[in-house]
């Protein structure tokens, strides 16, 4: 099932359909612009694949820096200065320095070597008994805020933090404040054995939907006439603030900014979600632009990220 209108000049739709087809993409979608001058692409394996909820892995924690900052906007969720002792209890004494701003930025310095030694997985976690006591069991490695270091463990914090101010589990706050407004009507988001919503992976999206987030964010968190996210929460969410993976850029709250694979954000500035086995959302303000990505690339995780590079962003991954 696919549809493209006029082609833009920055983009090449259809070699990105081309792309598309022959991995295991379920689906696509790219808008470019607004009206006569904009283009657009609307790809999926199938309708099976269309209507498909799936799996969107670490795109969730994105999802989650969206419930923080509507949150904060509502004066429901605290200041990100505050410890995390200040929010939760059982935080021991090694951990006392980490704020909500740290394990927004990944930057709690927890020994976690979620990309090393787990090999891409936090399964040790997954395995426990209580997430959130496993979490919290960790020693520190590093000062909080002295680099960024990638961390399931600190979204499942935030989770746990939101449902503690809010009374609501993250999925339950999702569906009043995010999902339902958006119009999206149906999706999952597992818990962990305590009941407390994944905070780093636990949620299934149809296609569509996720690109509506997109379509969100690119209107500064303004939806028909409401202000779903605050506009300055997009903004400071999104922009880049460590840099430690070369490969996939920098990052902001639970945001990544889009290098091309080298050190420097790329021009104009580009911010996305990512999602094991190739879940992938992109914004770029400046061009307005969304392309959405679901997949099932678990042996390629990174092949939109490339396609994307090539055929939307004009920059060949890793040049």
């Amino acid at each position: 099932m696919t549809s493209t209108t006029s082609k833009s000049r920055a983009a090449d739709l259809e070699g990105l359909l081309r792309a598309a087809g022959a991995c295991k993409i379920d689906t696509c979608r790219v808008s470019i612009g607004s009206g006569r001058s904009g283009s657009s692409l609307d790809y999926a394996r199938s309708a099976k694949s269309a209507e498909r909820l799936h799996k969107v892995n670490s795109v969730t924690k994105s999802v989650l820096s969206l419930l923080v900052g509507i949150g904060l906007g509502r004066g429901e969720f605290p200041p990100l200065d505050t410890p995390l002792a200040g929010c939760l209890s059982r935080v021991p004494a090694a951990l006392g320095r980490i704020s909500l701003h740290h394990l927004l930025a990944m930057t709690a310095g927890m020994d976690w070597p979620e990309w090393g030694a787990w090999g891409g997985r936090p399964n040790p976690m997954c395995e426990s008994d209580d997430w959130v006591a496993f979490i919290l069991g960790r020693r520190t490695n590093a000062h909080p805020g002295a680099a960024m270091a990638y961390n399931s463990g600190c979204s499942h914090l935030l989770s746990l933090v939101l449902q503690r101010e809010t009374g609501m589990t993250a999925e339950a706050y999702a569906a009043r404040h995010l999902f339902g407004p958006l119009g999206i009507d149906a999706w999952q988001w597992h818990t962990d054995p305590q009941g407390v919503s994944i905070g780093g992976f636990g949620l299934a999206l149809r296609g569509g939907d996720l690109f509506k987030l997109g379509q969100l964010l690119l209107s500064r968190g303004r939806w028909g006439d409401r202000q779903i996210v605050p506009a300055a929460w997009i903004e400071a969410s999104t922009a880049p603030r460590h840099h430690t993976y070369d490969w996939l850029g920098s990052y902001g709250y639970h945001w990544w900014t889009f290098t091309g694979g080298g050190r420097e954000p790329a021009k104009p500035h580009t911010y996305y979600a990512m999602g094991y086995g190739g879940q992938f959302l992109f914004v770029i303000p400046e061009r307005e632009t969304v392309v959405s990505f679901t997949s099932d690339l678990y042996r390629e995780p990174l092949r939109p990220l490339k396609i994307f590079a090539e055929y939307v962003a004009g920059v060949p991954y890793g040049s």
